[in-house]
């Protein structure tokens, strides 16, 4: 049987009419615009002031700049498509944009993981919290969480590159999806598929359990505090970021653990959507510019930028 060797592939995108790409795009450039400056903000904010050199405002910068460089890997592309209606994408970009897709967005669950650690040893153990929380370990722990994830998800990305693709080259999403990406793939895809399903069981409920433990551990210490003014606020922070984390995590949950459905379906692209845009769309406003301690520093930095354009 003769055999074509694919070298683009063709995204179709979130819409079939173009009045609802122009709408789609109008959307998704707010929530780009959002990112960007929330994200900025934080890192900006806790790089200049130095009230903020703690080691919460440390994990917070480093998960904006990680909400940054993830969002960048497919919203750009994603905007161009919808903009120039042009839908396909390079052999080489698809295996990148794939590669760091799955790198940074796995670097975000054990970033989650950490920071509610984190919260977890300032809430619980407050004594301690120096001690334990060190520059040197909190070093280690963001490294820690790049070096885990690209370890994970570099084997499967690098096998999935050496695969053969003799058509079609059609995939219904808006960014390069792994499971989509295998069937269209003119060989035996079974140890891959196995592969990202264990590497995904170990990343997915595991990183899930570390944070639902810290979160649980802080609302039994939180339900002890004797000022009912005090729990309300407690309880209203733990709850705006409880709220992120069941949307980001229950739609993950549901689009990888389960089995892909041949060809993809376009409740994947909607669920994509929430963990991808929305969830990265609020993180920035949930946990750091809702703090007082940030909103101060905001003031005082316009204040300042005022003063001297004046």
């Amino acid at each position: 049987m003769n055999r074509t060797t694919v070298v683009e592939f063709v995204l179709l995108g979130l819409a079939s009419s173009r009045h609802l790409e122009i709408t789609i795009f109008l959307f998704l450039a707010i929530a780009y615009f959002l990112i960007l400056l929330g994200n900025i903000s934080v890192i900006s904010i806790t790089l200049m002031n130095n009230f903020l050199q703690t080691p919460m405002y440390y994990f917070l910068r480093n998960f904006a700049l990680l909400e940054i460089t993830f969002t960048s890997t497919f919203l750009p592309s994603t905007l161009y498509s919808l903009l120039t209606e042009r839908k396909t994408i390079s052999l080489l970009g698809c295996f990148l944009q794939m590669l760091f897709f799955y790198c940074l967005g796995t670097c975000t669950l054990f970033h989650m993981a950490v920071m509610s650690l984190d919260r977890y040893v300032a809430i619980c153990h407050p004594l301690h919290y120096t001690a334990i929380m060190s520059s040197r370990f909190c070093l280690q722990l963001i490294l820690s969480c790049w070096a885990v994830s690209f370890l994970l998800m570099f084997p499967p990305t690098i096998m999935t590159v050496q695969l053969p693709f003799c058509g079609p080259n059609v995939m219904n999403h808006f960014y390069c999806d792994t499971s989509l990406l295998l069937q269209l793939s003119c060989t035996d895809t079974s140890f891959i598929e196995q592969l990202m399903f264990i590497i995904l069981i170990i990343i997915l409920p595991g990183t899930l359990i570390v944070t639902a433990v810290s979160y649980g551990c802080i609302i039994l210490t939180i339900l002890h505090i004797p000022s009912s003014a005090g729990r309300k606020k407690a309880f209203s922070t733990c709850s705006a970021h409880l709220i992120v984390v069941t949307v980001f995590y229950s739609t993950c949950l549901y689009r990888y653990i389960r089995p892909a459905q041949r060809g993809g379906q376009d409740s994947d692209k909607i669920l994509s959507l929430f963990f991808s845009v929305l969830t990265q769309t609020l993180n920035p406003y949930i946990y750091s510019l809702r703090n007082r301690q940030v909103k101060q520093a905001l003031k005082e930095g316009i204040l300042n930028l005022i003063i001297k354009i004046k």
